[in-house]
This record gives C-alpha cells, sequence and structure tokens, in this order.
C-alpha cells in the first residue's frame, strides 16, 4: 500500500499507526506535479484512490490555485497513471458539485447550481472539471474509472481548526467558546461518520458495475444545523452560547444525497447514526485535549 500526500492540510500524526508497516509506504509529492508519473514506486500499481484536495473552505480558499490544480492537473495524473497501469480509478468529487441546489435532494442526474464567480468556485468547479476528466478517459479507452460524490464526512481525525462544522461545534463546546452559526441555521446538511465513507469508497471500487458512474457517498438523514450546535451542546454538556453570524457567500442553503443508486448498485447505505459518530468524534478530542 502506497499513500501519497504533499501534508497542504492533513497531518502525519494521522497515518502514526500505520507509518511502521513494512506493507505501507509513504510518498511525500504533489499529485499535480508531472514527476509524480515517473515515480518507480508507482509502476504496476492496480487501484487508484485519488482524494487528494484541500477540502474545508478555510484551506482551499487559502490555496486556490493549488486547490484547482490538485483537481484538474492531479486528476490528469491520476488517470494517466491508471491506464500506463491498467489500474481501476476511484475519484473523490464532491456534494459542492450540486452547488446550492434547485432540487433536493440531489440525485447524481442534477447538474447543479454552481456560481463560477466567488470564493468557493476554486474548489467546486475544478471538482466538476476533474470529473469531465475521468468522463473522458471512461469515453475513449474505457478505463475502469467510478467517481463518489462525497457528502460532509466527519470524524475525530478533523483538525481542530479544520473550519468545518463538526470540527468547529466540538472544540467550540469543550472549550466554553461561543458556538458560532453562520445564518439563522435553518441552513441543512447531511453528516456521515468516516467509517462509513470509507466502506462506500472500498465498495465503489471493487464493483465493475460502478464503471463509468457517479454516485452520491453519503448519509440521507437531513439536520439543520442549528439543530447540530444544540446535539453537540448537549453531548458535551458544555454552556457555551450559541451565536450567529453572518452567512458566508454561496453557502449551500440545503443538502441531502438521494442514495438510490449506491443502495441499488453498490449495495451500500451508512449505518452510524450523527449521535453515536459525535459520541466517537467527542471522544477523540477530548483525548487528543488531555481530557
Amino acid at each position: 500500500m502506497i499513500g501519497i500526500d504533499n501534508f497542504s492540510s492533513g497531518k502525519p500524526s494521522n497515518l502514526h499507526e500505520i507509518s511502521g508497516y513494512p506493507s505501507f509506504l509513504l510518498l511525500t509529492l504533489d499529485v499535480a506535479k508531472p514527476s509524480i508519473l515517473h515515480q518507480e514506486e508507482l509502476q504496476g500499481i492496480e487501484e487508484i484512490y485519488h482524494l487528494a484536495s484541500p477540502a474545508s473552505p478555510r484551506d482551499y480558499q487559502r490555496n486556490p490555485f493549488a486547490t484547482i490544480a490538485a483537481n484538474t492537473a492531479g486528476t490528469s495524473h491520476m488517470l494517466e497513471l491508471a491506464a500506463k497501469n491498467g489500474a481501476k480509478l476511484v475519484y473523490a468529487s464532491t456534494s459542492e458539485a450540486y452547488g446550492d441546489p434547485e432540487v433536493h435532494p440531489q440525485p447524481e442526474e442534477y447538474k447543479g447550481n454552481v456560481n463560477t464567480w466567488g470564493p468557493r468556485a476554486c474548489y467546486d468547479e475544478s471538482k466538476r472539471l476533474g470529473e469531465v476528466y475521468c468522463y473522458e478517459y471512461h469515453r475513449q479507452i474505457q478505463l475502469p474509472v467510478k467517481v463518489a460524490r462525497i457528502f460532509n464526512t466527519y470524524s475525530g481525525g478533523l483538525r481542530n481548526d479544520d473550519g468545518r462544522v463538526i470540527s468547529n461545534f466540538v472544540t467550540q463546546a469543550l472549550n466554553g467558546e461561543d458556538i458560532t452559526v453562520y445564518g439563522n441555521g435553518s441552513q441543512t446538511r447531511s453528516f456521515c461518520y468516516v467509517t462509513d465513507t470509507i466502506r462506500g469508497l472500498i465498495t465503489l471500487m471493487e464493483k465493475d458495475a460502478a464503471n463509468g458512474q457517479i454516485i452520491n457517498i453519503g448519509n440521507d438523514t437531513e439536520y439543520s444545523i442549528l439543530d447540530i450546535a444544540h446535539l453537540v451542546k448537549e453531548l458535551t454538556g458544555s454552556s457555551s452560547r450559541i451565536t450567529f453570524h453572518p452567512l458566508p457567500q454561496d453557502d449551500p442553503q440545503l443538502r441531502r444525497p438521494c442514495l438510490t443508486k449506491a443502495r441499488t448498485l453498490l449495495g451500500w447505505e451508512p449505518v452510524v447514526t450523527l449521535r453515536e459518530g459525535l459520541l466517537r468524534t467527542i471522544e477523540a478530542y477530548c483525548s487528543q485535549m488531555g481530557r
């Protein structure tokens, strides 16, 4: 098994449990650079999970050009590498491909409502272009590529300063800080615990019937942001106040995957409830904080 990361947003400490295994090799490389195609260690590979890209708005808005490169040039390089080796590839796309959706829940056939001229565009549009690269490699040379549109995934592995909803709320609640809700909190999200997401990606890789397909991977139980804030307060026993702040530009109002395709084509669906996943996340954050 080979891992590739340039650690632009990830933490090397996330790999401490497997870094000593002789069967695991870590390469500190950037998939957007053409030199990735000539790495001797990558010859003969059979499967590629292309997950490279900052995913937190805080990270990708801080590094927009690197984000665009990872999802366009990086995707092209990974597809070329798969083609050279006869390998299968799973491309991690995103629910952000739907933008601020006008169709709810979002099926894979929905073309989306994405703003190309705004602070989220570097991520949303580059992910969408990455899907186009995948489509052309499948159409032209029948490369066994599958696209996962991943909806909000979380766990205790998220950095405390990641900037996404779960990491923000849990960190703020545990520190007794104000829990910051953007807008009035009525906007909705669907949160998928990381073990369910990983199981979905592995199943997607294994299923030949998914070749050339786009499939939503997420949890279809929908919550308002304000409900999440109250639930985190309850589970942490926090006395934090919930405060309200201006909604960022292009922040989606609704977000929930249609999982019909995942259930029928993959035989996959999420099993970890939000309450259970939050308890695991809170426990991990408490451990990191020495509590």
